[in-house]
């Protein structure tokens, strides 16, 4: 059986997390090849072969007891697929979502399988090329590659409002901004005996 580590750290948290994903119901996982860079809790440079694992399991997944089983089913299902899984020098994070807690055990054994070569898997020169230029998968609306800001504007062929005049202490306010409303002119503040 090949030994996986655990990841501890919390900088191996984030430094995974910069790196590939693979998402699924149960479960995301992140991960990212180490270098020669990542080092033991006591400063030496830590041994640069074999996988570790870290687990982050939220308070939105469920109370204590829940995450604890959730923590200990994937830590099972890492046991029963690690001969299958690569082993190359890498940190891989799974974030696991409520499903995990009444999923399948084959289900999640099937998935672990899927998704830590697919983390692990080094990086091309195409990936990046498309991390240094800074592009990312669009979000939202617009048509994909079209660098056009978004406009939030009337509809094509609706007549623009009217802007509101202001009188007063903020007439002089800032465009986008709208004026505190002036109060009335000759109004009374509470009830008069009259």
């Amino acid at each position: 059986m090949s030994k996986i580590g655990r990841l501890t750290q919390r900088a191996d948290f984030l430094a995974a997390a910069g790196g590939r994903r693979f998402h699924t119901e149960r479960f995301s996982a992140q991960g990212r090849l180490r270098g020669g860079d990542a080092k033991a809790p006591d400063g030496v440079p830590a041994d640069p072969e074999g996988l570790r694992i870290g687990f982050t399991i939220t308070k939105r997944v469920g109370h204590a007891t829940e995450r604890n089983r959730i923590r200990r089913r994937l830590r099972a299902a890492l046991r029963a697929t690690a001969d299958d899984l690569p082993s190359p020098a890498a940190d891989v994070v799974l974030i696991a979502r409520r499903p995990a807690l009444s999923a399948e055990f084959a289900t999640l054994i099937e998935d672990l399988r899927r998704a830590v070569p697919v983390v692990t898997k080094p990086q091309t020169r195409k990936d990046t090329d498309t991390r240094a230029q800074g592009s990312s998968p669009r979000r939202g609306r617009g048509k994909p590659g079209s660098d056009k800001p978004i406009s939030h504007g009337p509809a094509a062929g609706a007549k623009p409002t009217m802007p509101l005049l202001a009188s007063g202490p903020g007439a002089d306010a800032p465009p986008g901004r709208a004026p505190a409303p002036s109060p009335i002119p000759n109004a009374c503040d509470g009830p008069t005996d009259g």
